[in-house]
This record gives structure tokens, sequence and C-alpha cells, in this order.
């Protein structure tokens, strides 16, 4: 069975930048809007990599040797823009020797407000092997976060694949478990909502993270 952190269920500073994420009043401060982003992403970067393999390492100080601890496998930081990014810079604030790959992904609108997924633009290192983490601040559907991964597959087959999202709806979650492999995705969220409205948006939410974080778009 897939392995989901809700961080909701813990209290911790992150209930506190997410609180300030979802205040209509806060978001007003698109500054703040994005480095709350990071910090959330810095935060599950420690959580992931206490998950991660590590081996023993000497290391000389000025005074004598040092036995520590590292990581001991290649992490490769991916993430859909143009929400992404700033979520994506908490990641590699803290694994800053990570290869990174990005994606684009957009909902093209049909008829009737019908739409679907589209993915455009790829730039990534062999993932064969490595561990991903896969970054966007909202999961609404689990579409897009499937459409990239499966884009990803093209460059290798992870070793495992760790999801990160800021709000991910309950559809979205069941999405995920039932079309990723769960023997090898961890699925994080900072909070997990009930539903979608009919243009499937994640309610309560916090509205556009791409709008909020860049400025709105035509």
């Amino acid at each position: 069975m897939m392995k989901v952190i809700d961080f909701q269920k813990y209290d911790s500073l992150m209930s506190l930048y997410m609180a300030e994420l979802r205040d209509r009043n806060i978001q007003k401060d698109p500054m703040r809007f994005r480095r709350n982003l990071e910090r959330i992403g810095e935060i599950m970067a420690f959580e992931i990599s206490r998950t991660l393999q590590y081996r023993d390492l000497t290391v000389q100080t000025p005074l004598a040797d040092a036995e520590c601890r590292v990581i001991d496998q290649k992490v490769v930081l991916a993430t859909i823009f143009r929400a992404g990014l700033p979520f994506h810079q908490g990641f590699l604030n803290f694994y800053d020797r990570a290869e990174n790959a990005f994606i684009s992904a957009y909902r093209k609108y049909k008829e009737k407000g019908d739409f679907e997924v589209c993915t455009e633009y790829l730039a990534a290192p062999d993932v064969n092997g490595k561990v991903v983490i896969l970054s966007d601040p909202m999961l609404a559907t689990g579409v897009s976060m499937e459409m990239c991964w499966r884009a990803l597959l093209s460059h290798g087959t992870p070793a495992h694949v760790h999801i990160a999202s800021v709000v991910a709806s309950k559809q979205a979650i069941d999405y995920v478990k039932n079309v990723f492999p769960s023997e090898t995705t961890t699925l994080w969220v900072g909070g997990i909502d009930p539903s979608l409205n009919s243009h499937s948006y994640i309610v309560p939410g916090l509205g556009d993270a791409g709008d909020l974080a860049f400025g709105e778009k035509l």
C-alpha cells in the first residue's frame, strides 16, 4: 500500500505556513506567498531525507578524523511549471547537489469547461535507479502529476518517487494511489481537502498558486 504523509495531522511550523498560504489577505503579498511555498518545500525536503539510504564517510577536521553519515543515493528534483518553481526552490535549498528536471503541464480547455492536461516541455537528466522528488503545489485531479511522471519515464525508471504537494484533494489522493506503483511511491502533502468544484479546483484550497506567486495570466 502506498504511504501517504499528511502534515496537517501533526502540529508544526508547517501549520503556520499553510494557514498563511490559504489566507486571502496574506495572499496579497506575492513575495510572502512564494516564500511560504519555499519553506514548505524545505520542511518536506528534510523529512524525505530521513527515508534515504546513507553511508559512512570519514572527514578530516583540523584536529582529527570524524566519522559522518552522508546520502548514498542520487536525487533528482522534478517540478511542474510555473507554480512549482518556488516550491522546488525549497527542495533545492536542501538538496543543493541534486540534478533537476522541469516539465510544463497546463489545462487546455474545450467547450463547456471541459479540459485536457497537455505537456509540451521536458528537460530532465537520466533518472534510472535514482530517487525522484516530483513536486507541484496543487494536486487537484492527479492527472497532471501522472502525465509528468510518465514523461519522466522516457528518461529511465526511478528507484523511488516521492510526490510532494502543498494541498491535495481526496479525489487526487485516490487517483495517485491507483496509477502510481505503490511499492516505489510515497506521497507527501501539506493538507488534504475534501472536494473539487465544477472547474476542478480544490475546495477550500487556496486559489490559483501560479497566479498568486507570479501574477495573473491572460
